[in-house]
């Protein structure tokens, strides 16, 4: 299977390093975040990959050929044009993923101990559309899943805006791990085009398609900011 790497991002909360560097090249314990993440999805069987580039995209190019691609089978979805978010990148990246019947994506900047091996298993196994990994911590937005762990709905804690599927005072509400497992066919099923984020996608898709929730308690850190490289320093060695 192969995996699309979202290492796009500007990495605003992380300046004054952004300022002069790709986010997916930040350091935790002097092994920057691309790295880890390469070879944590090589230690699980993948060594096929689709890395998006925006930001510094040069500097995360250089670095792969330096490193002769970790061993891996690296092609580059090149959006330093224009960068379009998640959603926007995946449709950027159809061509190098369309001949998947599924595919994991990950965030360059998540760490995770998450056994991606059963994680594809679930995925694989219940033929599923999407599967998203979710744990229950905190987090400024959470997605709701009813008894069967189908998507039916999403909250912004800080804004209270909500989208629903339908109601019911029983969801469980989990944050996503910036982890999914998605089946290729999503493609025919996208309907916006441009910049956008997949989880808007995922919302509509929500009203006619069944996206699961796979729940989890790895170890997981958004190295966003600089206070989470320090929390992620104490975790990942």
């Amino acid at each position: 299977m192969k995996a699309l790497i979202f290492a796009a991002g500007k990495g605003t909360r992380l300046q004054p390093f952004t300022n002069f560097h790709p986010k997916a090249l930040a350091e935790v314990n002097g092994i920057p975040l691309l790295e880890r993440n390469i070879k944590y999805l090589q230690s699980h069987g993948i060594n096929d990959f689709v890395i998006n580039v925006h930001h510094f995209g040069e500097q995360i190019i250089k670095f792969l050929e330096l490193k002769n691609n970790f061993g891996a089978n690296i092609e580059i979805s090149d959006e330093r044009e224009k960068l379009l978010e998640t959603g926007g990148g995946l449709v950027f990246a159809r061509d190098l993923l369309s001949s998947e019947e599924s595919f994991l994506i990950m965030n360059a900047d998540i760490l995770t101990d998450l056994n991606i091996s059963n994680f594809l298993k679930f995925h694989l196994d219940g033929n599923n559309f999407v599967t998203l990994a979710v744990s229950d911590r905190q987090s400024s937005r959470k997605l709701f899943f009813d008894k069967e762990m189908i998507l039916k709905g999403w909250k912004n804690l800080g804004t209270n805006e909500t989208k629903m599927a339908c109601d019911n005072d029983n969801f469980r509400e989990l944050a996503f791990s910036g982890i999914h497992c998605v089946h290729t066919s999503i493609f025919e099923k996208i309907t916006r085009n441009g910049k956008f984020s997949i989880m808007d996608e995922y919302l509509d898709m929500m009203m006619t398609e069944k996206i699961i929730g796979y729940e989890h308690n790895a170890n997981l850190i958004d190295v966003g900011k600089p206070e989470s490289i320090q929390q992620a320093e104490k975790l990942f060695l």
